[in-house]
């Protein structure tokens, strides 16, 4: 089941991070306002490299992948939205703006495969 939300990043809030017995770990949370009549405010989480590549910044629109998960902990229960994937509109890149027209440079999304190059998946 792919779950996606799509809204205005209204807030960023500060990056946590820690130790765990599986090593170091690190998440950032941000405030999805999602549009239409009522508007409802998400609080969504980036884990790990995540945080870096999808590049979120306030002010911007965003369509968010999201995996809900529910845990208790003393007889409470708590509920994280955890974006795997983070997709922008069209002519919005990561910072906001339309990517740069005077570079020749593929962006990352856009980059061709070579069908020869070797990426070490298994299938």
């Amino acid at each position: 089941m792919d779950l996606q939300i799509t809204g205005k990043v209204t807030k960023i809030l500060p990056e946590q991070s820690g130790e765990s017995q599986n090593g170091p770990w690190r998440k950032q949370e941000f405030i999805l306002e999602t549009e239409g009549k009522y508007p409802k405010q998400v609080c969504v989480v980036q884990w790990g490299d995540n945080i870096d590549q999808f590049g979120v910044r306030e002010g911007e629109t965003i369509n968010a992948h999201i995996d809900l998960q529910s845990r208790e902990y003393n007889g409470r229960w708590y509920t994280d939205v955890k974006a795997w994937r983070v997709e922008r509109p069209e002519g919005q890149a990561a910072g906001g703006g339309a990517p740069p027209s005077s570079s020749d440079e593929p962006w990352p999304d856009e980059a061709p495969m070579d069908a020869g190059q070797d990426d070490d998946l298994p299938f």
